[in-house]
Order: structure tokens, then sequence, then C-alpha cells
């Protein structure tokens, strides 16, 4: 299994979020710190905004902030939001699927239940698991305060 590049930058930016709980962050830090593109980042913020999982404070001393408590976050929830579009395999796509094997293939019932397993694992890990406790995350994610960072976020 493979998750898309989406997956792989929204779990980014909310480990981000998570180390710097309490301060609003910007695009550019999460970027620097992610090693990822902001055009790619300002997608899969709008994204995590509408799915209530950041909060965003536009103007001069805007930025973003997690909405919801850490430890509400699971990883298989973000994973199934982020990916819901992309089928797993062809023949889970039933506007693009061309297998003619279809009809009388075991392997779709057999790719269903192990992508059911895994996300029965992601679904135990919440986002604070990933964080708390986490010296060599937060030594890499890390900001340091900043009095115009602060505010709350209206």
């Amino acid at each position: 299994m493979r998750l898309t590049k989406r997956s792989n930058i929204a779990m980014r930016i909310l480990m981000f979020c998570g180390v710097n709980d309490g301060q609003l962050v910007t695009k550019s830090d999460i970027a620097k710190a992610c090693n990822t593109s902001e055009n790619h980042l300002a997608q899969v913020i709008n994204r995590l905004g509408q799915l209530g999982y950041l909060r965003t404070q536009r103007g001069r001393n805007g930025g973003l902030r997690l909405s919801r408590p850490m430890e509400e976050i699971t990883v298989g929830e973000v994973i199934r939001a982020t990916e819901a579009s992309v089928p797993i395999t062809e023949c889970f796509d039933p506007e693009e699927n061309t297998c003619p094997l279809i009809d009388a293939c075991r392997l779709r019932g057999v790719i269903a239940r192990a992508t059911e397993a895994f996300y029965a694992v992601m679904d135990k890990v919440t986002l604070d698991e990933l964080i708390c406790e986490n010296d060599g995350l937060s030594a890499l994610l890390s900001m340091p305060l900043s009095c115009d960072r602060r505010g709350a976020v209206a």
C-alpha cells in the first residue's frame, strides 16, 4: 500500500502544529521544516481546515493551529479523509475499472480486508502519541515562541 503525497503532507502539517501547540504557525514555517512547497501545503491546509483539523487566521499576524485536541485526532481518520478519492486498486473504482476478472476475482476481497486491517491499526494511533515525549521530532519541528504569534485565534 502506498499513500499519496497529500496524506504525507497532511500528517507533517498536523505534527508540526502539534509540536508547536499553542502557537500560530505559518505555511512558510511548515514548508521549511517539512521540506515541501508552499503550493502543496496551501491545498492540504485548506482541506484540513474544511475537515475541522485546523483553524486559520488571516492577516499580518496570521497563521494556523490545530482546532481539535491532539488526542482526538487519529492517523486513520486523517488518512481516510485525505485518501478518500483514491481507490486502492482499479477494481475499487466502478467508473475506471477495466479488469475482466472482477466477477470471479477473490483478490479484491483480500485487498479490502488488508486495507481495513491497515486502517484498524492507524485508527488506534493518535496525533499526541506521535508527538508527546518525542524529543527527536520536537528538535526538528519546534519553533521559538514569539510574541507576534501567541494571539488567540478568532
